[in-house]
């Protein structure tokens, strides 16, 4: 059985966006939407 996802989608796909566009670190955004770091970059 899959682990449900602690994080909607749906942030952590604005998260990656923002990144991608804006060019600001991973680290950065992650803080500011509340994500590890390391959810955030895998998804990126």
């Amino acid at each position: 059985m899959a682990r449900p996802r602690k994080y909607p989608p749906e942030l952590v796909e604005r998260g990656a966006r923002v990144v991608i566009e804006s060019g600001r670190p991973v680290a950065h955004v992650a803080r500011d939407l509340g994500l590890p770091s390391e959810t955030l970059r895998k998804f990126v």
